[in-house]
Protein backbone atom coordinates (compact mmCIF):
# COMPACT_ATOMS: atom_id res chain seq x y z
CA UNK A 1 0.00 0.00 0.00
CA UNK A 2 1.38 3.47 -0.72
CA UNK A 3 2.45 5.70 2.01
CA UNK A 4 2.61 9.23 0.10
CA UNK A 5 -0.49 11.12 -1.09
CA UNK A 6 -0.75 11.64 -5.25
CA UNK A 7 -0.14 15.51 -4.18
CA UNK A 8 2.91 14.68 -1.84
CA UNK A 9 5.07 17.44 -1.12
CA UNK A 10 8.29 17.91 0.35
CA UNK A 11 7.83 21.37 1.82
CA UNK A 12 6.27 22.29 5.31
CA UNK A 13 2.56 21.75 5.66
CA UNK A 14 2.89 24.49 7.19
CA UNK A 15 3.46 26.70 4.50
CA UNK A 16 -0.46 26.08 3.17
CA UNK A 17 -1.44 28.86 6.17
CA UNK A 18 1.85 30.95 5.83
CA UNK A 19 4.98 30.41 3.22
CA UNK A 20 7.65 32.50 3.43
CA UNK A 21 7.30 35.71 1.64
CA UNK A 22 9.18 35.52 -1.99
CA UNK A 23 9.53 39.81 -2.28
CA UNK A 24 11.05 41.38 -5.20
CA UNK A 25 14.42 42.69 -4.16
CA UNK A 26 14.08 46.66 -2.47
CA UNK A 27 16.62 48.92 -2.64
CA UNK A 28 19.55 48.51 0.77
CA UNK A 29 20.71 51.28 2.28
CA UNK A 30 24.41 52.11 2.40
CA UNK A 31 24.39 52.19 6.04
CA UNK A 32 22.56 50.78 8.96
CA UNK A 33 22.12 51.56 12.69
CA UNK A 34 21.63 47.81 13.62
CA UNK A 35 22.13 45.31 11.32
CA UNK A 36 20.67 41.51 12.29
CA UNK A 37 21.61 38.81 10.18
CA UNK A 38 18.87 36.01 10.06
CA UNK A 39 15.47 36.31 9.17
CA UNK A 40 13.77 33.70 11.97
CA UNK A 41 11.90 34.30 15.32
CA UNK A 42 15.22 35.46 16.66
CA UNK A 43 15.85 37.92 14.03
CA UNK A 44 12.42 39.20 13.42
CA UNK A 45 11.54 39.35 17.41
CA UNK A 46 15.23 41.24 18.03
CA UNK A 47 14.04 43.98 15.45
CA UNK A 48 10.54 44.33 16.54
CA UNK A 49 11.64 45.55 20.33
CA UNK A 50 14.50 47.83 18.43
CA UNK A 51 11.71 49.34 16.51
CA UNK A 52 9.97 49.58 19.16
CA UNK A 53 12.33 51.11 21.34
CA UNK A 54 13.49 53.64 18.33
CA UNK A 55 16.33 52.30 16.57
CA UNK A 56 16.41 51.60 12.83
CA UNK A 57 17.26 47.78 12.53
CA UNK A 58 17.87 46.01 8.59
CA UNK A 59 17.32 42.62 8.55
CA UNK A 60 19.36 40.37 6.20
CA UNK A 61 18.73 36.53 4.96
CA UNK A 62 20.24 34.65 2.96
CA UNK A 63 16.79 32.87 2.05
CA UNK A 64 13.11 33.88 1.91
CA UNK A 65 12.51 35.71 5.63
CA UNK A 66 11.03 32.82 8.08
CA UNK A 67 12.42 30.17 5.40
CA UNK A 68 14.47 28.12 8.38
CA UNK A 69 13.29 26.49 11.22
CA UNK A 70 10.53 29.42 12.10
CA UNK A 71 8.29 28.20 9.60
CA UNK A 72 9.65 24.41 9.79
CA UNK A 73 9.05 23.51 13.67
CA UNK A 74 6.77 20.80 15.44
CA UNK A 75 5.12 24.35 16.84
CA UNK A 76 5.01 22.80 20.60
CA UNK A 77 5.44 25.23 23.28
CA UNK A 78 6.42 25.55 26.97
CA UNK A 79 7.87 27.72 29.21
CA UNK A 80 11.50 26.21 30.43
CA UNK A 81 10.59 22.47 30.69
CA UNK A 82 13.42 21.84 27.99
CA UNK A 83 16.16 24.57 29.28
CA UNK A 84 16.32 23.54 33.10
CA UNK A 85 18.20 20.37 32.80
CA UNK A 86 21.96 20.84 33.13
CA UNK A 87 24.09 18.23 31.56
CA UNK A 88 26.80 16.84 33.69
CA UNK A 89 25.33 19.57 36.38
CA UNK A 90 23.06 18.31 38.54
CA UNK A 91 22.08 19.41 42.39
CA UNK A 92 25.71 17.70 43.44
CA UNK A 93 27.47 20.40 41.61
CA UNK A 94 28.10 23.78 43.26
CA UNK A 95 25.81 26.12 42.33
CA UNK A 96 24.33 24.39 39.49
CA UNK A 97 20.78 24.71 41.20
CA UNK A 98 20.54 27.90 41.75
CA UNK A 99 21.56 28.20 37.90
CA UNK A 100 18.70 26.13 36.82
CA UNK A 101 16.20 27.71 38.90
CA UNK A 102 17.20 31.14 37.37
CA UNK A 103 17.23 29.57 33.25
CA UNK A 104 13.33 27.91 34.34
CA UNK A 105 12.60 31.18 36.05
CA UNK A 106 13.53 33.56 32.60
CA UNK A 107 11.98 30.51 30.20
CA UNK A 108 8.95 31.34 31.72
CA UNK A 109 9.31 34.92 31.73
CA UNK A 110 9.66 33.97 27.49
CA UNK A 111 6.76 32.07 27.29
CA UNK A 112 4.85 35.31 29.21
CA UNK A 113 6.47 37.57 26.57
CA UNK A 114 5.54 35.37 23.66
CA UNK A 115 1.37 34.96 24.54
CA UNK A 116 1.67 38.89 25.17
CA UNK A 117 3.67 39.68 21.90
CA UNK A 118 0.87 37.38 20.59
CA UNK A 119 -1.98 39.28 22.05
CA UNK A 120 -0.81 42.52 21.50
CA UNK A 121 -0.27 42.48 17.86
CA UNK A 122 -3.12 40.06 17.64
CA UNK A 123 -1.79 37.35 15.98
CA UNK A 124 -3.64 34.62 15.17
CA UNK A 125 -1.49 31.49 14.84
CA UNK A 126 -3.98 28.70 15.90
CA UNK A 127 -2.79 28.87 19.83
CA UNK A 128 -4.08 25.91 21.60
CA UNK A 129 -3.16 26.18 25.22
CA UNK A 130 -3.77 22.30 25.81
CA UNK A 131 -0.77 21.18 27.63
CA UNK A 132 1.68 18.69 26.81
CA UNK A 133 2.24 15.04 27.59
CA UNK A 134 5.69 14.32 27.98
CA UNK A 135 5.73 10.28 27.39
CA UNK A 136 8.08 7.75 29.50
CA UNK A 137 9.90 5.60 27.00
CA UNK A 138 10.66 2.99 29.80
CA UNK A 139 9.66 2.78 33.88
CA UNK A 140 13.07 4.21 34.70
CA UNK A 141 12.29 7.51 33.29
CA UNK A 142 10.11 8.05 35.77
CA UNK A 143 12.60 8.70 38.67
CA UNK A 144 14.34 11.84 36.82
CA UNK A 145 11.33 13.56 36.10
CA UNK A 146 9.58 13.15 39.58
CA UNK A 147 12.68 14.92 40.72
CA UNK A 148 12.35 17.99 38.61
CA UNK A 149 9.03 18.45 39.43
CA UNK A 150 9.05 20.70 42.22
CA UNK A 151 11.54 22.96 40.38
CA UNK A 152 9.59 22.66 37.28
CA UNK A 153 6.55 24.11 39.38
CA UNK A 154 8.28 26.15 41.78
CA UNK A 155 10.15 28.64 38.90
CA UNK A 156 8.65 27.61 35.65
CA UNK A 157 5.04 27.77 36.63
CA UNK A 158 5.11 24.55 34.61
CA UNK A 159 1.77 23.04 36.22
CA UNK A 160 3.41 19.79 36.23
CA UNK A 161 2.25 16.70 37.53
CA UNK A 162 3.19 12.91 36.83
CA UNK A 163 0.70 10.34 35.37
CA UNK A 164 0.59 6.31 35.32
CA UNK A 165 0.51 4.30 32.34
CA UNK A 166 -3.51 4.33 32.95
CA UNK A 167 -3.79 8.02 32.95
CA UNK A 168 -1.83 7.96 30.35
CA UNK A 169 -3.33 5.75 28.08
CA UNK A 170 -6.57 7.65 28.93
CA UNK A 171 -5.12 11.18 27.19
CA UNK A 172 -3.06 9.08 24.30
CA UNK A 173 -4.20 6.33 22.06
CA UNK A 174 -0.73 4.84 22.51
CA UNK A 175 -0.39 1.69 24.41
CA UNK A 176 3.56 2.19 23.61
CA UNK A 177 4.56 4.01 27.34
CA UNK A 178 5.36 3.47 30.45
CA UNK A 179 3.44 7.06 32.04
CA UNK A 180 3.97 10.25 31.58
CA UNK A 181 3.89 13.60 32.72
CA UNK A 182 1.52 16.31 31.83
CA UNK A 183 2.92 20.04 31.62
CA UNK A 184 -0.21 21.80 32.14
CA UNK A 185 1.06 25.36 31.11
CA UNK A 186 1.53 24.08 27.72
CA UNK A 187 0.61 23.77 24.16
CA UNK A 188 0.92 24.54 20.21
CA UNK A 189 0.12 26.65 17.27
CA UNK A 190 1.38 27.43 13.78
CA UNK A 191 4.43 28.64 13.91
CA UNK A 192 4.79 29.94 10.11
CA UNK A 193 1.84 31.76 11.15
CA UNK A 194 2.89 32.65 13.96
CA UNK A 195 6.41 34.40 12.06
CA UNK A 196 3.91 35.62 9.28
CA UNK A 197 2.23 37.86 12.55
CA UNK A 198 5.42 39.33 13.94
CA UNK A 199 7.35 40.19 10.80
CA UNK A 200 4.11 42.29 10.17
CA UNK A 201 4.48 43.49 13.43
CA UNK A 202 8.45 44.22 13.14
CA UNK A 203 7.60 45.84 9.62
CA UNK A 204 4.79 48.26 11.58
CA UNK A 205 6.97 49.71 14.13
CA UNK A 206 9.15 50.84 11.47
CA UNK A 207 12.00 47.76 11.27
CA UNK A 208 13.41 46.95 7.27
CA UNK A 209 13.38 43.33 6.61
CA UNK A 210 15.12 41.63 3.15
CA UNK A 211 15.59 38.10 2.31
CA UNK A 212 17.61 36.48 -0.66
CA UNK A 213 20.41 38.61 0.63
CA UNK A 214 23.54 36.22 1.48
CA UNK A 215 26.17 38.08 4.02
CA UNK A 216 29.73 36.91 3.47
CA UNK A 217 31.78 39.26 5.58
CA UNK A 218 31.94 41.02 8.67
CA UNK A 219 35.42 43.39 9.02
CA UNK A 220 35.76 46.21 11.09
CA UNK A 221 35.00 49.40 9.22
CA UNK A 222 37.96 51.67 8.07
CA UNK A 223 38.90 55.04 10.39
CA UNK A 224 36.06 57.21 9.12
CA UNK A 225 33.65 55.14 7.97
CA UNK A 226 29.59 55.76 9.10
CA UNK A 227 29.81 52.80 11.24
CA UNK A 228 31.48 50.03 13.17
CA UNK A 229 31.46 47.48 10.91
CA UNK A 230 31.83 46.83 7.19
CA UNK A 231 29.42 44.06 6.53
CA UNK A 232 29.63 42.46 2.57
CA UNK A 233 26.72 40.95 1.11
CA UNK A 234 25.40 39.68 -2.12
CA UNK A 235 24.16 43.01 -3.24
CA UNK A 236 27.03 45.02 -1.93
CA UNK A 237 28.81 46.04 1.08
CA UNK A 238 26.55 47.95 4.40
CA UNK A 239 28.16 50.05 6.75
CA UNK A 240 26.76 48.72 10.34
CA UNK A 241 26.59 50.80 13.76
CA UNK A 242 26.03 46.91 15.49
CA UNK A 243 26.23 43.71 13.97
CA UNK A 244 23.64 40.91 15.63
CA UNK A 245 24.16 37.27 14.38
CA UNK A 246 20.89 35.31 14.62
CA UNK A 247 21.03 32.44 11.92
CA UNK A 248 20.74 29.96 14.54
CA UNK A 249 21.35 26.21 12.67
CA UNK A 250 21.82 27.88 9.68
CA UNK A 251 25.27 30.25 10.80
CA UNK A 252 28.28 29.98 8.70
CA UNK A 253 31.77 31.40 9.13
CA UNK A 254 30.77 35.08 9.70
CA UNK A 255 31.82 36.09 13.46
CA UNK A 256 35.08 34.44 13.90
CA UNK A 257 35.00 30.63 15.79
CA UNK A 258 31.43 31.06 16.17
CA UNK A 259 30.22 28.35 14.33
CA UNK A 260 32.64 26.21 16.04
CA UNK A 261 29.94 26.72 19.23
CA UNK A 262 26.63 25.22 18.00
CA UNK A 263 26.03 21.97 16.33
CA UNK A 264 23.67 22.21 13.42
CA UNK A 265 21.27 18.99 13.99
CA UNK A 266 18.35 18.42 11.05
CA UNK A 267 15.22 17.33 12.12
CA UNK A 268 12.25 15.90 10.19
CA UNK A 269 8.80 15.77 10.31
CA UNK A 270 5.62 14.80 8.40
CA UNK A 271 2.48 15.90 7.88
CA UNK A 272 -0.73 12.34 7.23
CA UNK A 273 -3.59 13.49 4.85
CA UNK A 274 -6.51 14.58 6.33
CA UNK A 275 -7.72 11.72 9.08
CA UNK A 276 -10.84 9.63 8.62
CA UNK A 277 -13.71 10.83 10.81
CA UNK A 278 -13.23 9.89 14.90
CA UNK A 279 -9.45 8.90 14.12
CA UNK A 280 -7.71 11.92 15.61
CA UNK A 281 -9.90 12.35 18.22
CA UNK A 282 -9.21 7.99 19.47
CA UNK A 283 -4.94 9.47 19.27
CA UNK A 284 -5.53 12.41 21.26
CA UNK A 285 -8.49 13.05 22.97
CA UNK A 286 -7.77 15.89 24.68
CA UNK A 287 -5.36 17.68 21.56
CA UNK A 288 -2.07 17.74 23.83
CA UNK A 289 1.18 17.89 22.48
CA UNK A 290 3.14 14.85 22.97
CA UNK A 291 7.06 14.76 23.02
CA UNK A 292 9.14 11.55 24.60
CA UNK A 293 12.04 10.83 27.01
CA UNK A 294 14.06 9.33 24.64
CA UNK A 295 18.02 10.37 23.73
CA UNK A 296 16.27 10.30 19.75
CA UNK A 297 13.17 12.18 20.47
CA UNK A 298 9.84 11.99 18.21
CA UNK A 299 7.08 14.76 18.86
CA UNK A 300 4.11 15.37 17.17
CA UNK A 301 0.44 16.74 17.66
CA UNK A 302 -2.75 17.38 15.43
CA UNK A 303 -2.83 20.16 13.19
CA UNK A 304 -4.83 23.53 14.26
CA UNK A 305 -7.33 22.16 12.84
CA UNK A 306 -7.58 19.24 14.53
CA UNK A 307 -7.53 16.83 10.92
CA UNK A 308 -3.85 15.86 10.21
CA UNK A 309 -1.64 14.29 12.88
CA UNK A 310 1.83 16.35 12.87
CA UNK A 311 4.53 13.92 13.47
CA UNK A 312 8.41 14.45 13.71
CA UNK A 313 11.76 13.23 14.81
CA UNK A 314 15.37 12.99 14.09
CA UNK A 315 14.96 10.30 11.15
CA UNK A 316 18.42 10.31 9.94
CA UNK A 317 22.20 11.97 11.15
CA UNK A 318 23.18 11.88 7.65
CA UNK A 319 21.95 13.11 4.53
CA UNK A 320 18.35 11.78 3.11
CA UNK A 321 15.84 12.73 0.36
CA UNK A 322 12.02 13.60 2.15
CA UNK A 323 10.90 10.62 0.70
CA UNK A 324 13.41 8.51 2.77
CA UNK A 325 12.80 10.28 6.24
CA UNK A 326 9.22 10.20 5.46
CA UNK A 327 8.93 6.72 5.43
CA UNK A 328 11.22 5.90 8.79
CA UNK A 329 8.73 8.57 10.29
CA UNK A 330 5.73 6.74 9.32
CA UNK A 331 7.05 3.43 10.94
CA UNK A 332 7.13 5.82 13.62
CA UNK A 333 4.15 6.95 13.44
CA UNK A 334 2.64 3.25 13.57
CA UNK A 335 4.31 1.72 16.25
CA UNK A 336 2.77 4.03 18.16
CA UNK A 337 -0.42 4.39 16.63
CA UNK A 338 -1.16 0.58 14.85
CA UNK A 339 -4.78 2.01 14.00
CA UNK A 340 -3.26 4.89 11.85
CA UNK A 341 -2.43 1.75 9.33
CA UNK A 342 -3.41 3.14 5.89
CA UNK A 343 -3.12 6.56 6.66
CA UNK A 344 -0.81 8.32 3.95
CA UNK A 345 1.74 11.60 4.02
CA UNK A 346 0.70 14.76 2.45
CA UNK A 347 4.06 16.46 3.48
CA UNK A 348 7.73 15.48 4.50
CA UNK A 349 10.35 18.08 5.54
CA UNK A 350 13.12 18.56 7.49
CA UNK A 351 15.31 22.11 9.03
CA UNK A 352 17.90 22.87 10.86
CA UNK A 353 18.38 23.39 14.84
CA UNK A 354 21.13 24.25 17.04
CA UNK A 355 22.67 22.53 20.06
CA UNK A 356 25.48 24.04 21.98
CA UNK A 357 28.40 21.93 23.79
CA UNK A 358 26.44 22.99 27.39
CA UNK A 359 22.63 22.52 25.47
CA UNK A 360 21.78 25.58 26.53
CA UNK A 361 20.36 28.91 24.62
CA UNK A 362 23.14 31.74 24.70
CA UNK A 363 22.86 35.25 24.10
CA UNK A 364 26.38 37.70 24.12
CA UNK A 365 28.71 38.80 22.17
CA UNK A 366 31.47 37.31 20.06
CA UNK A 367 34.49 39.30 19.44
CA UNK A 368 31.71 42.45 19.78
CA UNK A 369 29.34 41.18 17.29
CA UNK A 370 25.91 40.05 19.30
CA UNK A 371 24.40 36.86 18.95
CA UNK A 372 21.34 34.65 19.74
CA UNK A 373 21.77 30.87 19.35
CA UNK A 374 21.39 27.59 20.80
CA UNK A 375 17.33 27.06 21.43
CA UNK A 376 18.07 22.98 21.40
CA UNK A 377 14.37 22.37 19.84
CA UNK A 378 12.45 24.50 21.50
CA UNK A 379 12.59 27.38 19.29
CA UNK A 380 9.08 28.80 19.44
CA UNK A 381 9.74 30.59 22.93
CA UNK A 382 13.37 30.41 23.40
CA UNK A 383 14.64 31.87 19.81
CA UNK A 384 11.84 34.90 20.40
CA UNK A 385 13.43 35.46 24.07
CA UNK A 386 16.33 35.10 22.98
CA UNK A 387 16.44 38.05 20.00
CA UNK A 388 14.30 40.01 22.67
CA UNK A 389 16.91 39.68 24.82
CA UNK A 390 19.99 40.82 22.25
CA UNK A 391 17.42 43.94 21.55
CA UNK A 392 16.86 45.18 25.40
CA UNK A 393 21.28 44.59 25.84
CA UNK A 394 21.21 47.20 22.83
CA UNK A 395 18.78 49.51 23.40
CA UNK A 396 19.75 49.78 27.46
CA UNK A 397 23.15 48.92 27.61
CA UNK A 398 24.71 47.85 31.27
CA UNK A 399 21.09 49.01 32.57
CA UNK A 400 19.52 45.82 30.50
CA UNK A 401 17.56 43.55 32.98
CA UNK A 402 20.60 40.42 33.46
CA UNK A 403 19.93 37.10 31.50
CA UNK A 404 20.55 33.49 33.18
CA UNK A 405 21.61 32.80 29.43
CA UNK A 406 23.92 35.42 28.87
CA UNK A 407 26.83 33.54 30.34
CA UNK A 408 29.72 34.33 28.85
CA UNK A 409 31.44 32.72 25.93
CA UNK A 410 29.95 29.81 24.52
CA UNK A 411 31.67 26.35 24.89
CA UNK A 412 33.30 24.49 21.86
CA UNK A 413 35.89 21.19 21.90
CA UNK A 414 38.99 21.19 20.31
CA UNK A 415 38.35 18.25 17.67
CA UNK A 416 35.58 20.44 16.14
CA UNK A 417 35.45 23.02 13.43
CA UNK A 418 31.47 24.16 12.32
CA UNK A 419 31.11 20.33 10.54
CA UNK A 420 29.28 17.70 12.17
CA UNK A 421 31.31 14.87 11.53
CA UNK A 422 30.60 12.57 14.51
CA UNK A 423 26.48 13.03 14.19
CA UNK A 424 26.33 9.51 12.46
CA UNK A 425 28.12 8.18 14.74
CA UNK A 426 26.38 9.82 17.65
CA UNK A 427 22.57 9.97 16.86
CA UNK A 428 23.15 5.98 15.69
CA UNK A 429 24.78 5.16 18.92
CA UNK A 430 21.67 7.12 20.93
CA UNK A 431 19.27 5.35 18.56
CA UNK A 432 20.80 1.88 19.37
CA UNK A 433 20.40 2.61 23.61
CA UNK A 434 16.95 3.48 23.19
CA UNK A 435 16.57 0.33 21.32
CA UNK A 436 18.17 -1.36 23.93
CA UNK A 437 16.56 0.55 26.82
CA UNK A 438 13.11 -0.59 25.46
CA UNK A 439 14.29 -4.57 25.35
CA UNK A 440 15.63 -4.46 28.67
CA UNK A 441 12.03 -3.27 30.01
CA UNK A 442 9.65 -6.08 31.20
CA UNK A 443 5.74 -4.80 30.39
CA UNK A 444 4.08 -3.20 32.36
CA UNK A 445 1.83 -5.43 34.53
Amino acid sequence: MPIFTEDFRTTPWWWDGFAPPEEAPAELPASADVLIIGGGYAGISCALTLAEGGRQPLVLDAERLGWGASSRSGGQVTGGVNVGKIPGGGNAVAGATARRDALLREAAEGMRHLLALMERHQIRCGWHPTGRLTALWTPAHRAGWEARLDGLNRHAEAEARMMTREELRAELGSDLYAGGVLIGRAGHLHPAQLFGGLLAAARRAGAVAQGGVRVTGIHPAPAGASGRWAVQTSRGEIQAGTVVIATNGYTGRLAGDLHRRIIPVTTHMIATEPLPAGLAQSILPTNRAVSETRRVVNHYRLSPDGTRLLFGGRARFFPASEQATASILHRQMLERFPQMRGVRIANSWGGKVAVPFDYLPHIGEHQGIHYALGCNGSGVVMMNWLGHGVARKILMGSDAPPSAFDRGPMPTHPLYHGTPWFLPVVGTYYQMRDRLDRRATKPAA
